[in-house]
């Protein structure tokens, strides 16, 4: 699952790990060639490839970072795709160390159970269920739950908190296992995890073989719209190949046969939708909020690259404001600490260009990234308990979809006079 469950799953594994990454020559949902790049944020490295002590002087792997538009559906998604085995075997993003990640989860699990009547004798896949996020209150509800990750430091945590978990990416073979051991699925979730997904055809076929005649797919992902309207250009990063909005679901979905009947809009990741596909056959209606989204999503745009020209110039504008804001702190001899260790907070340091010589360490809750550096930029990850009032002036929260927890959380900083810095949508300094 993240950040963001970030967790997730390519249903081919690339045989040759000597291949790192190859070109998307034609789109995921309808085939075309012709597609047009319409944002780029250069190379980076793996958003989640933190390193120890020992490898910051060794030789590190950057890789393009460019969208592309198809003009036909309309899908945004990444030019460049990294073999998976290198971002996803072994992860250091555990979905449970955010506590606004651990509500989200409890509530769409009750959301679940409560919609679709579910019982002991359901079962219920969550693929690329990290650490068990979603399934343990759902277990708690009665529910027969299975988790579907191919990380296997992550997929040992949820085993140790009771979650059964196969470690491996979902693919055909995955899911015939579990139709011969478990049978079929009543539900099945993948949130934060078809957007990572190269093959969206295999992962369909996979899904279907499991899948009883009344069952749903559930995919939740951060939405394109709001990713425009936002400035969310750190969300970009090799791990999310696909930028979602619900007009090229509907095409794709529609070719395997599998209706979307229902879209909601949810707050996770600065904006996210969650998208309700069920078997061709299955009893539940189709909701108007699905062409809601569609008619929504045409007014604004999201099909021009006009769109995307403005949005590029929204993300420059950030980049210089930040910059200058933070040379001018420490020219001013301020102490610069930074919040949150996320993926997409990688983007923006590589992207800006922000380095030790403005943030003096970053602080993290997740134990896995403590003593760690940042990819590219090698800044030294600590501990919040290192954390205090004397140590910084302006606090950059990288984690800016935890904001408002993070400054009320540490609110005693603040009476010490720290400052907190925000980066997204625009740079503001919160007193």
């Amino acid at each position: 699952m993240v950040n963001t469950r970030l967790i997730l799953l390519e249903a081919k594994v690339y045989k040759n790990m000597k291949t790192k990454v190859k070109k998307s020559l034609s789109c995921r949902v309808c085939s075309n060639k012709k597609m047009v790049k319409v944002l780029s944020l250069g190379k980076s490295p793996l958003a989640n490839s933190f390193l120890r002590p020992k490898e910051l002087k060794l030789h590190e792997d950057f890789f393009p970072l460019e969208l592309k538009l198809c003009k036909k559906c309309g899908l945004v998604q990444l030019a460049d795709i990294v073999n998976p085995d290198l971002m996803f075997r072994n992860y250091l993003y555990v979905s449970s160390t955010s506590r606004s990640f651990v509500e989200h989860f409890e509530r769409f699990a009750q959301e679940i159970n409560n919609r679709f009547h579910l019982g002991r004798n359901n079962l219920i896949v969550d693929i690329g269920s990290n650490d068990g996020i979603l399934l343990k209150p759902l277990k708690k509800l009665g529910v027969k739950t299975l988790g579907v990750d191919p990380a296997k430091n992550v997929a040992e945590i949820a085993s140790k908190a009771g979650i059964e978990t196969i470690v491996d990416f979902f693919n055909e073979k995955v899911a015939h296992r579990i139709l011969r051991e478990y049978g079929k699925a009543k539900i099945i979730t993948a949130a934060n995890v078809f957007a990572h997904t190269n093959n969206w055809d295999e992962f369909v076929k996979s899904a279907k073989i499991l899948l009883s005649k009344d069952g749903v797919l559930i995919i939740e992902a951060p939405y394109l719209l709001d990713f425009i309207k936002k400035n969310l250009f750190d969300t970009v990063y090799h791990e999310h190949l696909s930028y979602m909005a619900v007009r090229p679901l509907i095409k794709f979905f529609k070719k395997h046969k599998m209706p979307i009947f229902d879209v909601q809009k949810v707050s996770s990741h600065g904006g996210s939708i969650r998208v309700f596909i069920k078997n061709s056959k299955g009893p539940y209606k189709l909701e108007s909020s699905v062409y809601d989204f569609v008619k929504k999503e045409k007014s604004n745009g999201l099909a021009l690259t006009a769109t995307y020209k403005k949005f590029s110039k929204k993300i420059e504008n950030n980049k210089q404001k930040l910059i200058k804001l933070l040379k001018s702190l420490k020219k001013n001899g301020r102490t610069i600490i930074g919040f949150g260790a996320p993926a997409k907070g990688n983007t923006l340091l590589n992207y800006f260009g922000i380095g030790p010589e403005l943030i003096d360490y970053i602080v993290d809750d997740s134990k896995l990234k403590q003593g760690l550096y940042t990819p590219g930029t090698h800044i030294r990850i600590n501990p919040p308990n290192k954390l205090k009032g004397h140590d910084a002036d302006y606090i950059l929260i990288l984690a800016w979809n935890f904001a408002d927890k993070i400054i009320e959380k540490y609110s005693y900083l603040r009476k010490e006079g720290v400052k907190f810095i925000i980066p997204v949508p625009t740079p503001r300094i919160v007193t």
